[in-house]
């Protein structure tokens, strides 16, 4: 397993349908984790990078309802 994070920047505010959209990514097999901070608007996932690619993960988030707009570089 590889494990990778990636951070992205969205617009918008995020109600129940994407919440329940992102708590489904949830369950796909290597998504590790999802935290939202909304007062910054930033979405970091952890998931394995052995089972898929950053593009899938930010093509899962778009699908979620998630508005990114750019992809943030992790200090």
């Amino acid at each position: 397993m590889t494990q990778f994070e990636v951070a992205y920047r969205y617009t918008g505010a995020i109600g129940e349908a994407e919440m329940r959209a992102l708590d489904g990514m949830r369950e796909i097999y290597g998504m590790r984790r999802i935290t939202l901070n909304e007062k910054d608007q930033i979405i970091r996932v952890e998931f394995d990078a052995s089972r898929f690619k950053e593009p899938v993960v930010a093509g899962l988030l778009r699908r979620a309802g998630i508005d990114i707009t750019e992809r943030l570089v992790m200090a």
